[in-house]
């Protein structure tokens, strides 16, 4: 990240640089890789107790953050998390918690979520359906509200103890928490390119959960859904550009040490003019990201369109750059011996997570479009 830290925001990313340095190394991550979970439950509760849980909850639930500003603050951890694809529902477990703290609501859940001993996370997505398409049916039955639908693709589905499910009511959106082994649920897991992250197909075949279920109100959650979507960008555009980072720098250490007719290829102008473009492009991803992120954490006017704005960019040029490292690299980058291909992974998958950028970019103008009329 490129913004001005101050002298306690170093240090807890130094804290947190220095923690995954030491328990998620590129050997554990491929340790990692047919593990079930994809992380390791005890390392989670120990970040738990570094922080990566707190920061978007209030002080008055246990929580707090380093700045004053807990959205810039967990970007920095999900920077490091990309530098070193590191595991762990990161952004999962945040959203959700960041959520119910908003509403005062699961205090329970969300004491558990905050010590790390419990691992929820938030079914948006559907399967066939563009970014922000819900077709998921909530409906209040007397005094019980009632979930038809499927949820695809849902981090952590099966590492998870709960759900916040967000569905629609007439003309509104809903939101509520459903245990995880509640019936009707049924967790079908997928398969993922990312080494460690797990995600599920998640199933609501009449799934019955009592009303003090809910997020809020019933079909008036939109606000809370859009501020949800905002920051999982944030997230998801600062673990992207710590993968961007790590893969650039990788390709200009070995552009260094490795010689073609007796030159290093650092030294081939044609090489240079690569290298020159993927830093213009890493240098954009930082700069618009933390915009984003400062954006979207003091609530802007134009936090959801700067958020899109850099999700686009950084999904479209973090794939050409980490795609120009792999190839400068020849023969070597494209083996699963090299360390390159994690960094690609999980860019690949963030790049699609929450909507692509050609998404994106149609929300943006959707969003310029709203605000014209207005």
């Amino acid at each position: 990240m490129q913004l001005q830290l101050t002298s306690d925001q170093e240090f807890f990313r130094d804290t947190t640089a220095r923690f995954l340095d030491a328990h998620a190394s590129v050997e554990a991550v491929r340790s990692l890789r047919h593990d079930d979970l994809g992380f390791d439950p005890a390392l989670w509760r120990r970040g738990a107790e570094l922080g990566w849980t707190s920061l978007l909850v209030g002080e008055d639930h246990g929580g707090g953050s380093v700045s004053g500003s807990g959205l810039v603050d967990l970007s920095l951890v999900a920077h490091e998390f990309g530098r070193r694809a590191a595991p762990g529902p990161l952004v999962a477990t945040n959203v959700v918690a960041g959520a119910l703290s908003a509403a005062s609501a699961h205090l329970d859940l969300l004491a558990r979520l905050l010590d790390g001993s419990a691992v929820a996370t938030w079914c948006h997505a559907e399967p066939r359906a563009g970014l922000g398409d819900v077709a998921l049916e909530i409906r209040p039955d007397g005094d019980a509200l009632v979930l038809d639908g499927v949820k695809r693709p849902v981090e952590a589905a099966t590492a998870a103890t709960h759900l916040l499910v967000t569905g629609r009511t007439g003309d509104g959106l809903t939101q509520v928490v459903v245990p995880a082994d509640a019936p009707g649920v049924t967790i079908t897991p997928l398969r993922s390119v990312d080494l460690t992250r797990r995600f599920g197909a998640v199933r609501f075949d009449g799934v019955r959960v009592p009303a003090t279920s809910v997020l809020g109100q019933v079909g008036k959650a939109d606000e809370d859904v859009e501020r949800q979507l905002q920051h999982a960008l944030v997230l998801l555009n600062a673990e992207s550009v710590g993968a961007m980072e790590r893969a650039f720098e990788m390709t200009v250490e070995w552009s260094f040490d490795r010689y073609s007719f007796g030159r290093p290829l650092a030294s081939y102008q044609a090489l240079k003019h690569r290298f020159a473009h993927m830093k213009s492009w890493l240098e954009a991803g930082h700069a618009l990201g933390d915009e984003a992120a400062e954006a979207v954490a003091a609530g802007g006017p134009q936090a959801a369109t700067l958020a899109s704005a850099a999700k686009a960019f950084i999904g479209e040029y973090g794939s050409e750059l980490l795609q120009d490292c792999v190839q400068l690299h020849g023969g070597i980058g494209v083996t699963y011996e090299h360390d390159l291909h994690l960094y690609l992974r999980r860019h690949t998958v963030d790049r699609a997570l929450f909507g692509t950028p050609s998404e994106h970019r149609r929300r943006i103008v959707d969003l310029i479009e709203r605000e014209e009329a207005a």
